[in-house]
């Protein structure tokens, strides 16, 4: 989807919404953004429940596997309280296993017999 969002916001060339409603000056409804996510998650066999939160849920996991600081997603997801942020970035495996431990510059200090 994101090789063909380029040519589409040229094709639609959105004024207000990234999404936009039928008359161009509203926003899609959340309705049809769910409806949108349901018929993909059909169309391409997924069984699992994925809904636009979900979606939220995954866009702030990505930005922290990809090093931005909580505050800036906090911004992004217009969240009051940074607690509400760390409730919405979720630890993956990938992320684990790249913090360094404090043991690690124990091992490289001690010298072997």
């Amino acid at each position: 989807m994101i090789h063909i969002f380029p040519l589409t916001l040229n094709t639609y060339m959105p004024q207000m919404w990234l999404f936009e409603g039928q008359d161009r000056l509203t926003q899609y409804s959340s309705r049809s953004v769910q409806n949108v996510v349901k018929n993909a998650l059909k169309k391409a066999g997924i069984t699992k429940r994925v809904t636009p939160h979900t979606l939220r849920h995954c866009f702030a996991t990505h930005l922290m596997d990809n090093g931005v600081q909580l505050p800036y997603i906090q911004a992004l997801l217009g969240h009051k309280d940074i607690k509400t942020t760390m409730i919405y970035t979720h630890v993956t495996n990938g992320s684990i296993t790249n913090v360094a431990s404090p043991l690690d510059s124990l091992r490289l200090s001690i010298k072997k017999p």
